[in-house]
Formats: structure tokens, sequence, C-alpha cells
């Protein structure tokens, strides 16, 4: 039996780089064979900001990765984020010519359109990352979530067009071929976040994807099974760990470490009377630290932060069609109390996100936590990729557009008199 081919995701997160190793199973299950992991050194708010640092922590997961599975590794699947994302609706139309109105719809005229919508103009700096398609128009037919096989003249379809900042791009690309690898392709941290933690059944209904971050708090927002609104709110964990540091008046590695052991986003939900104590530094005297006090300072940055969404989902024009509620993934998600919180707040049903409905049996334990979601999903997408290559390169053979004509090249014109010819009934 043929052996699945590798896929590799690369996370490069705000706190974390993680090069995760998988393969898809005859189940279609993820199996992941390696896992590497580093401290993320020069990336700030999910954008390269020192390439020098970044490619070294990238290596350092990527070395961690060949020397559990043994093989190199070439060509990763890449996760973007930042705060310079952005998304935009917009509406691409196709007229097929009269010769193929006999013809029915093909991937052809799907993807004719698609590359239409990649040479729309950006704002100065800006280019596009994603366009993907969410209903598509058959002469005037609306609603038609695939219409390869239809018949019509006349081809639509409404766009969710997702952007960025073409030198935070660059610098991903930079990084990583500095790193000796090649980018197989960008992909949107929350969207790769979805393909591993949201089913079909959440997709269809409406549910918002919250991905909490070091430096970012990724929104994706399904409806109908279609992607309706993404965003980046520019705050994570890593600013609930400041404020604790601010606040108490100790070390950042201290509140990190208060934050992840004692730390709550429910304020009610901490003792008062509990104390824990910090040790002092440089001959000083140990610090006393209120966990109902810690609570309090958690509790003020997250409703901030929850606020944010609330603006988002708002602002999606999805509010009272949200069935499913709320998902919580990412590493920041994992604080105490964190969906009780967020529930109160939206009103929203809200539960937490583990990358385990896709993964197969013989994984590692730890592979279950919410920080492992966009690493998880960028090796879901590197497989639809892949498949999806495959399709194209086993179908018809698109024509050869010449002065913006569709011309057959030599080998279709070969090709098309002998079918001709096998074809005859005189034969």
């Amino acid at each position: 039996m043929e052996e699945p081919e590798i896929i590799v995701g690369l996370d490069i997160g705000t706190t974390k780089i993680a090069c995760i190793v998988g393969r898809i199973n005859e189940f279609g299950k993820v199996e992941i064979i390696a896992l590497g992991k580093s401290e993320s050194l020069g990336v700030r708010s999910g954008v390269v900001s020192n390439i020098n640092r970044t490619v070294e922590s990238i290596q350092r997961a990527v070395d961690m990765a060949i020397e559990q599975t043994g093989e190199e590794v070439g060509e990763v699947i890449v996760g973007i984020a930042g705060q310079h994302i952005r998304s935009l609706q917009h509406r691409g139309i196709l007229t097929r010519k009269a010769k193929d109105c006999d013809e029915e719809i093909s991937q052809i005229d799907i993807d004719n359109l698609i590359d239409d919508m990649q040479q729309l103009v950006m704002n100065p700096g800006e280019e596009i990352i994603h366009v993907l398609p969410q209903e598509y128009i058959v002469d005037n037919e609306q609603g038609i979530k695939d219409p390869i096989g239809m018949a019509g003249i006349r081809l639509e379809a409404n766009f969710h067009i997702i952007t960025g900042k073409v030198n935070a791009v660059k610098n991903i690309y930079k990084s990583v071929s500095k790193a000796d690898l090649e980018v197989g392709d960008l992909v949107l941290e929350p969207l790769a976040s979805s393909e591993s933690v949201l089913s079909l059944e959440e997709k269809e209904a409406g549910v918002v994807l919250v991905d909490i971050g070091g430096g970012t708090t990724d929104i994706a927002i399904f409806q109908d099974g279609i992607i309706r609104h993404t965003a980046v709110i520019p705050f994570g964990g890593n600013i609930i760990t400041d404020d604790i540091a601010a606040g108490c008046s100790i070390l950042r590695k201290h509140a990190e470490q208060l934050k992840t052991k004692f730390g709550s986003a429910l304020s009610s939900e901490s003792m008062e009377n509990q104390i824990v104590c910090i040790p002092g530094f440089s001959g000083r005297e140990p610090k006393e630290i209120s966990i109902r006090n810690l609570a309090n300072i958690i509790q003020a940055r997250t409703e901030e932060i929850v606020e944010q969404i609330i603006y988002e989902i708002k602002s999606s024009g999805y509010e009272k069609r949200l069935i499913a509620g709320i998902v919580l993934t990412g590493g920041g998600s994992q604080l105490k109390h964190l969906p009780q919180l967020v529930e109160y707040l939206t009103g929203l049903e809200t539960r937490m996100g583990f990358p385990t409905e896709h993964l197969g049996k013989d994984n590692k334990a730890d592979l279950s936590s919410p920080m492992y979601a966009t690493g998880i999903g960028l090796v879901l997408k590197g497989y639809q990729l892949m498949q999806k290559n495959k399709k194209r390169s086993s179908g018809r053979r698109a024509p050869i557009r010449l002065g913006g004509k569709d011309k057959m090249n030599l080998f279709d014109k070969i090709l098309s008199k002998s079918q001709e010819f096998f074809d005859s009934d005189d034969i």
C-alpha cells in the first residue's frame, strides 16, 4: 500500500513556533509523527519583527521535528496573523463565451473567476492572501454553493477577500527561506484553527471561532457552512501577563507563572484569603500576592478583549444567527473560568475547542491542547491543497489564453481529433 505523503505545518506565533509533521491515514484522521516547539524570539503581535531571531527559532523547532522523524523537512504550510490583516467582501462576474455555454460549468470557470479577484487593486502596501468563494449565482439564480455541472452563461460569486501588509508577508517568506525551507502555502491562522476544532454542523448552524494567542486574538465567523467574517484583535495572552507584572510589581516570568497556575478570568471564583508567595531577587524579601487581586487584574483585561469580540460579532451582521455560539481555542484560551466569563458577557453558548476531532489514535497526548489547534489545522489545510492540486492535474487540460482569447495548444488539438476519430460511429 502506498505510504501517505508527509505534510508539515509551521505555526509562527508570538510566544512559540511549532513545527508539526503529520500525514492523513486511511480513515481521514491526522497522524502526527513529530512535533518540534521552540520559544518565538523574533515575533511581536503575530508579525515578524526580527528576521534573524525568527530564523533561529524556526530552525530549532524544525531540527527537533527532524530528530523524531529522521526525514528532512522541505515544504511547509505556514500560518499568518497580525493586526495588519484586513477582510472585505466583493462580487465577481464571469460571462462565459457562446461556445462554452453548451458545456457544463467546470472547475476551470471557477478558477478563472477566482483569478480575476486576485487582480483586484488593493490599498498601497497591501496584497491579497485569500480569495474565499461564499455563494454563487448562475444566470440570476442565487444561493448556489457548488455550480459545477450546471449550465449557464453568467456566473457570479460573492467573495470574502483577506489581505495583509506586503512587508509582513515578505518577512515571513524571508524567515522561512533563510531557514532552508519553502513555503507551500500561506494560510490565515483562524482559518487553519477552524479546520481542527470546528465540526461541519457548527459551521452550518453559525459559530464564532476565537483563537486567543500570545500577541493577537483571531476571529472567524461561519454560517451556513460559509466563512462570513474574519478579524484580528491586537490583544492576546501576553498583554494579560504584562498587566499582572505591572499591577503586582513582579518580574514578567513570575507573572506568566502566576497566570497559568493560579489565574482566573472570574474574580468571584477566587478565595479572598488565598496568598501566593513570589521569591525575591537580589536579596530582597519574598513578595505576597493575593489570588483575588490577581483575578481582578486578569478579569479587567479579559473583559476588554471580550468587548472587542462582541464588536466584531455585531460588525459581521450575523449576531442573531449564531446557533452554535462561540468556540475558544489557542494557548490563551486555557485560562481558568474563561468560557464562563465569555458566555456571561456575550450571551452565547461557549465551549473550549480541542484539536482532537481530527486526530488519529497514535498521537502524543499533549497534542490535544488548544495551543496546537493552528498547527494541526495547517496540516489539514496542506492535505486539502494537495488533494486539490492532484484533482487539477488529473483533470482536463486548461486552454492556453493568447491575446485574450482561449486557444487550444497543439497537444489539445491532436487529443481532440483523436477522440473524435475513436468516437466515430463508422468504426
